[in-house]
């Protein structure tokens, strides 16, 4: 095994919530036992859209041994996921991520999602 980077998640700071495990769009990450955890390190191509989200600093990507990055891993996996994670909601109209596209915003330390129909008007008041 290669030395690259990967997600890393501090169980103890992980509060279950799930807001990690969606915008992870290769599927690497899950809640197993209420805790997110890294499924199979083939997955996760250690780009950390996940970290900006996790309200409590659990997760942050380290450089260690781990199985290579595999696409083709990643587009198996696609084609057998069954929904496995909790779906976000627009904090202004309650839309979920399957019915409008979302896009997180952190502020004052909280990550919230907005859809793209409300997020002109959190811009431009």
């Amino acid at each position: 095994m290669a030395k690259r980077t990967i997600i890393k998640i501090d169980e103890e700071l992980c509060n279950g919530c799930g807001n990690c495990i969606s915008p992870c769009a290769e599927g690497a990450l899950a809640l197993v036992n209420g805790k997110a955890k890294v499924i199979r390190e083939e997955l996760c191509d250690g780009a950390g859209f996940c970290i900006g989200l996790c309200p409590t600093g659990a997760l942050s990507l380290e450089k260690r041994e781990a199985e290579p990055f595999s696409e083709a891993a990643v587009e198996e996996h696609k084609k057998r996921r069954i929904i496995d994670y909790i779906p976000q909601k627009c904090k202004s109209c309650g839309r979920t991520e399957e019915e409008r596209y979302l896009i997180a915003v952190k502020y004052r330390g909280e990550s919230l999602w907005y859809c793209t129909k409300c997020l002109p008007r959190l811009i431009h008041g």
